[in-house]
């Protein structure tokens, strides 16, 4: 599934997450919750977190201090966790702080995962990059 939108949600008193229902088929064999490079929880179905940090660390060599410190990063920083039966999951106190959330969410569609933002960190995100974009879109050419 290539997830996409964003949805407005608020976490409830033990900090659970309801995940979108149109999300939650993808997520049936678990979750990885991580900590993602923005301010926000990446949440991620296992093959596809797999996928993604395989594809960066294979290129690299493997006792290099890069590959070391994006290993401890990815992998010191990630849970792996089920939903439950309401379809939920529970962000732990290392996200939340990482992501500055308190209750307030947006949940958005990453294509290949979903994030979790803070609400008023999404509004700043989306109005510095509504800004940033088209010139980040120029620079990077087209191929002919």
């Amino acid at each position: 599934m290539t997830f996409r939108g964003q949805f407005d949600h608020s976490l409830d008193a033990k900090n659970r997450l309801n995940v979108p229902a149109k999300f939650r088929p993808s997520f049936s064999g678990g979750v990885v919750l991580a900590k993602a490079l923005e301010p926000c929880v990446a949440i991620w179905a296992p093959d596809s977190f797999e996928q993604w940090t395989e594809s960066f660390l294979s290129n690299l060599n493997p006792v290099s201090r890069e590959r070391r410190s994006l290993t401890r990063y990815f992998a010191g920083n990630s849970w792996d966790v089920e939903l439950d039966s309401a379809g939920r999951v529970t962000l732990n106190a290392p996200l939340l702080g990482h992501a500055g959330i308190s209750k307030e969410v947006v949940v958005i569609g990453n294509l290949d995962h979903i994030e979790v933002w803070d609400r008023g960190h999404w509004l700043q995100d989306q109005e510095s990059l509504d800004s940033e974009i088209v010139g980040i879109a120029e620079s990077l050419g087209h191929p002919s």
